[in-house]
């Protein structure tokens, strides 16, 4: 357990000592879960938009999400503010393990759409460090407000990382055509 804590104060550190690495083939950052020795992996979090989108479908599909238009994700993708990846790296192999993106007005609002983490990796922390790597790179941007849209068995996984519920009574209205 002790380190799991260290891995958390590490990760979520303010200081710039976060073990990071960028390498030419696969930019990203590198982060220690204290378990590579252990597992011979590393996780990996990228804002790069190069995709595979049918390893996304895949990631999609062991999660159960319904199948997307493939040349609309793409184009989702394309249109989104901010683009995360998650990887689990193990030599020369990588693996698409988590994702999510964030449209933005590029000054004060972004809303956070389709997170998705394998369900091998859930329930290890790693959804939660995705969202705060997201979030991180949102505030950087100088962007005050993130809403995002959850399904109800997960609001409370959003919760715990700060989101609120209708705040200040805040109601989310939804046009949808005939």
């Amino acid at each position: 357990m002790l380190t799991l804590n260290l891995f958390w104060r590490k990760l979520f550190s303010t200081s710039e000592s976060l073990a990071t690495s960028e390498t030419e083939e696969f930019p990203g950052e590198i982060f220690s879960t204290g378990r590579e020795s252990i597992t011979q992996s590393q996780i990996m979090f990228s804002t790069e938009r190069d995709i595979d989108i049918y390893e996304l479908e895949e990631l999609c599909d062991r999660v159960g999400w319904a199948r997307r238009p493939l040349r609309k994700v793409r184009k989702a993708i394309q249109n989104s503010f901010l683009v995360v990846s998650m990887w689990e790296i193990k030599g020369k192999r990588r693996r698409l393990i988590g994702f999510a993106r964030a449209t933005s007005d590029c000054a004060f609002n972004a809303t956070i759409w389709d997170v998705v983490v394998d369900p091998g990796f859930q329930n290890q922390g790693l959804g939660k460090a995705m969202m705060k790597y997201t979030i991180k790179k949102l505030r950087t941007a100088d962007i005050s407000n993130i809403t995002l849209f959850a399904d109800p068995q997960v609001v409370n996984f959003y919760r715990r990382l700060g989101f609120l519920v209708d705040p200040e009574g805040i109601k989310g209205m939804f046009w949808y055509p005939n």
